[in-house]
């Protein structure tokens, strides 16, 4: 439970900044700067609280190198009274102010930040001695000071300002970076290799209308699609999980015609569209500002609850309108469900195939490419790829799942091994693409569980 401190706690906490601030001044005769939260209330500190702290510390980091300005001693404390930074800086006093001053204004998050520089030759300085005006307030946008003086604002008001500030800085940075891992995730699937019957760095496999540059003009139009799948699950996480994904279909529409208009009409991602864009919009759902969630079973089972009921109503419009597709006319004739009955289950293949067999390469010391290729032989073994029966039926659909289980029983395939099976699989015009998809979200969960 988070600790509500007591005014005298915090006038201690003050009084002991200010004693180790004078301590460092005399003992290095250096600028020291003084860096903590402007937060309202009686909670300081929270996980949300600290994870601005880190954030302000790497811009403050970041700024100085880029002044050359040397940090000669450091030190930062984490207690319920908030979180504290004093850093001795080798430099001019007044440089150091306005290279702070910058990181107050250059966004609302700055606004959180209180960055004091105390010189042992002019004391504390001050934004007035800049010629700066002064800080503004969090609710109403005028003179910080006069608002705070006069108390004009309740603590509630002020929370809520700062909680707005919080979630908007924060969600659009993990937007991005959840669709950067999600693109990373292609790049990873299409460069992993030997991948029999699919595109690689080696070979273009059972395909004669795409290379791996097909592959990377593809992923580079999908991540705005990505980032965009993450922003409706977030936008999305109080509303039913069936409404994110009404929402994400629309969006996944657009995001196909992305794909088409940059590989000049050639299907490389449909199914990543449909598949990795869930997960994506689960991993959504799942943020907050304190970060990402890392349960990724529960990303998983919030893709089966997002999907289940539209997937059911696509299966029964395929039972009353008849077969249009190889998919429906795969489900009509077979029962197959292919991806969308993998999704709407909770994508079983990736909790008990996909990872588990990442991890234990991962364990045994293969590198990340050499785990993926056992994956997605672990995939081809056990899951049927209803893009491999497209193109050989069920007969080629059996094949290659016998080849891959010889080469993956009680051991892990060879490279020989994988390359021989690929040479097979692409005399016999086989492509396992709905593993290969599996495989990316397989890759993409791995690399989110490393955040």
């Amino acid at each position: 439970m988070e600790h509500a401190v007591t005014l005298m706690e915090m006038l201690g906490a003050r009084e002991a900044r200010a004693m180790r601030q004078q301590q460092l001044l005399e003992e290095y005769q250096l600028p020291v700067i003084s860096f903590c939260l402007n937060i309202a209330g009686p909670v300081k500190n929270a996980p949300v609280l600290r994870r601005a702290f880190r954030e302000g510390l790497e811009r403050l980091a970041c700024a100085l190198l880029a002044q050359r300005l040397e940090v000669v001693h450091r030190e930062e404390v984490d207690q319920p009274t908030g979180c504290e930074a004093l850093w001795v800086v080798r430099g001019d006093g007044r440089r150091v102010k306005e290279l702070c001053v910058e990181l107050e204004d250059r966004d609302a998050l700055g606004r959180l930040f209180d960055l004091d520089v105390l010189d042992p030759a002019s004391g504390k300085w001050d934004r007035t001695q800049l010629g700066q005006p002064p800080r503004k307030c969090l609710v109403c946008g005028k003179e910080g000071k006069g608002c705070a003086s006069r108390r004009l604002h309740t603590v509630e008001e002020l929370q809520g300002a700062t909680q707005v500030i919080l979630e908007d800085y924060f969600g659009k940075k993990d937007q991005q970076a959840l669709g950067a891992l999600a693109a990373k995730a292609l790049l990873y699937e299409v460069c992993t290799t030997p991948k029999p019957g699919l595109v690689d760095r080696s070979n273009n496999g059972s395909h004669r209308d795409m290379d791996v540059f097909t592959f990377l003009d593809s992923t580079a139009a999908l991540l705005p699609y990505f980032e965009e799948a993450v922003r409706l699950g977030m936008e999305t996480r109080n509303l039913p999980p069936q409404e994110t994904f009404r929402r994400l279909r629309q969006a996944g529409a657009a995001g196909e015609r992305a794909m088409f208009r940059a590989t000049g009409g050639v299907n490389t991602h449909k199914g990543a569209v449909f598949t990795l864009g869930t997960v994506c919009a689960a991993a959504g759902r799942l943020w907050t500002a304190e970060g990402f969630s890392k349960d990724l079973d529960a990303a998983l089972a919030l893709c089966g609850e997002m999907s289940a009921q539209a997937v059911q109503e696509d299966f029964e419009a395929i039972r009353r309108e008849g077969a249009h597709t190889t998919g429906q006319r795969l489900y009509l004739e077979h029962g197959l469900e292919g991806i969308r009955g993998e999704l709407s289950r909770g994508l079983p293949a990736v909790a008990q195939i996909g990872l588990p067999t990442l991890r234990r390469r991962l364990e045994a010391g293969d590198s990340m490419e050499q785990a993926g290729v056992q994956v997605l032989l672990a995939l081809m073994a056990q899951v049927v790829d209803t893009n491999l029966i497209a193109r050989g039926g069920l007969e080629g659909q059996q094949w290659a799942m016998e080849q891959a289980k010889n080469l993956t029983q009680g051991r892990a395939a060879t490279q020989q091994e994988a390359e021989k099976l690929d040479r097979a699989l692409i005399e016999r015009n086989l492509s396992p693409g709905g593993c290969a998809d599996l495989l990316a979200i397989t890759y993409f969960l791995e690399f989110l569980s490393r955040m």
